[in-house]
């Protein structure tokens, strides 16, 4: 009979630990993740406004030796990422493949114009500065026309600033959130031990030799939680990577490192704390109020 007791409480005792570490690695993994997007917003956001190019066209029939000097002034400019030029045959070509058939058939006669594609650095992809850069450039007597996507650029600048806002409130909460989750699993679990913590206290165990092995435990658990988070985390970012290539989840050592260590000492930290206040609570209680 007590063989079997004791073999029941040790499938509880288990069960508790499994419940708790699974509740410590999903919350862990969920703020792991959000904490990774808003750590990458900035590289996120690189990327795709880099993706951004300022056409300029050329008049027709310019000095070789003048777009020469304007490519090179091009190549040398602050804003500038890269410089392509495209001649209006290769333009004609390109459109052809397209629209599937060769348009100059119809035509007689190739209408485009030669033009440089410039991508600019992500610092001066707003309305602003493009805006300011399109001056610049129009200006010039080798230049027809500048085109790039102001509404696209207008509507990139407002979502990118929205984004980070909501991405940075939706991580305080989950944080929030999984501080009380992990600190409720604690507390359960402590809770079914009231009755050893009082009993220890009243043969003359003092509060710090009493709490000790709790906190190892507790603090165990949520070491074991966090690899288990970012085990997972890890899976999903490989996932994603394989997805969404252009995100560049993996190439960033210093941040995925540095969100390894926050999410180990976050569930070391949240299990410690957790652990002390819930032991001293049923320290603190009287015999009575155990069964309430």
């Amino acid at each position: 009979m007590d063989k079997s007791f004791e073999k029941y409480q040790k499938r509880r005792l288990r069960s508790s630990y499994i419940s708790v570490i699974i509740s410590i690695s999903l919350v862990l993994f969920l703020v792991g993740f959000l904490g990774l997007i808003v750590l990458k917003t900035n590289s996120i956001t690189k990327h795709f406004k880099e993706k951004i190019a300022i056409t300029v066209f050329l008049k027709d029939n310019i000095k070789s030796s003048d777009l020469e000097i304007l490519q090179a002034e091009l190549n040398k400019a602050e804003y500038t990422k890269s410089v392509t030029y495209i001649s209006k045959e290769e333009a004609a070509k390109k459109y052809s493949e397209d629209i599937g058939e060769n348009f100059l058939e119809f035509l007689g006669e190739n209408p485009l114009k030669n033009a440089i594609d410039v991508s600019l650095k992500s610092d001066f992809v707003t309305p602003e500065k493009m805006a300011e850069i399109e001056q610049n450039l129009i200006i010039r007597s080798i230049v027809a026309e500048v085109s790039y996507d102001k509404p696209l650029i207008e509507l990139l600048s407002k979502n990118i600033n929205r984004l980070s806002f909501w991405m940075l409130m939706f991580s305080s909460l989950f944080t929030l959130i999984a501080v009380v989750l992990i600190n409720s699993s604690i507390r359960l679990s402590i809770y079914s031990k009231r009755f050893t913590i009082k009993t220890m206290q009243m043969v003359g165990a003092t509060k710090g030799f009493i709490r000790k092995p709790f906190i190892i435990q507790s603090v165990k658990l949520g070491f074991i939680g966090a690899l288990v988070a970012l085990a997972g985390l890890l899976g999903f970012i490989l996932y994603l990577n394989t997805k969404i290539p252009e995100i560049e989840l993996l190439n960033d050592v210093k941040i995925l490192s540095f969100v390894c260590v926050a999410i180990i000492g976050l569930g070391i930290l949240i299990t410690w704390l957790s652990t002390f206040f819930a032991t001293q609570r049923f320290l603190n209680l009287r015999t009575d109020e155990l069964y309430y």
